[in-house]
């Protein structure tokens, strides 16, 4: 039995990474959806190869579609959306509406994100409980990783351009943001 993956996409979000594979049996129209190795859909015997498939990622449920068009003859192009967007620019989007941090602690790994937008903060997949106060230059947020005292701090650059600059602190020490 072969596996016809015609597509493979990452994508973070939030609460996590996400690898989407996508499986298109041609000759018997099966297509199979699995991200991070899950298989999440599954459609056996399809008579049409072309169309759309809609499924949720993550604990958020965003919402991803990939599109399924002939290009020549018999061969098709692949091409996934996110809420709507397509992936580049849904990831063009993300990273200025998110901040995220990836750092170790006491021998654990964690990724720390900040959705500018709504203030949210998630650590590994959990939206974590935070407490918010105003500053002389800003606010501060703060939350708990394990033992470990975190706050991100929200301060004006000073510059129209740049606007506010969000850092990490993990007990007072800032941690650089991670490119993803």
């Amino acid at each position: 039995m072969s596996v016809d993956i015609v597509g493979t996409w990452d994508v973070s979000l939030s609460d996590g990474f996400y690898r989407i594979e996508f499986e298109h049996g041609t000759t018997t129209g099966k297509r199979v959806i699995s991200i991070n190795g899950k298989e999440v859909l599954r459609r056996d015997w399809l008579f049409k190869l072309v169309g759309k498939e809609t499924f949720p990622v993550g604990s958020t449920d965003t919402k991803a579609t990939i599109h399924i068009e002939a290009v020549t003859g018999f061969s098709y192009e692949y091409t996934l959306e996110i809420n709507g967007k397509s992936l580049k620019t849904f990831l063009d989007n993300r990273s200025k509406i998110s901040k995220t941090w990836v750092l170790k602690l006491d021998d654990a790994d964690y990724r720390i994100v900040l959705e500018k937008d709504t203030m949210d903060v998630w650590c590994n997949g959990q939206k974590m409980e935070t407490m918010g106060e105003f500053t002389e230059n800003g606010t501060e947020t703060h939350f708990a990783v394990g033992n470990r005292e975190c706050c991100i701090k929200a301060t004006t650059s000073g510059r129209k351009r740049n606007g506010i600059v969000h850092s990490l602190l993990v007990d007072g020490i800032r941690i650089e943001e991670a490119i993803e």
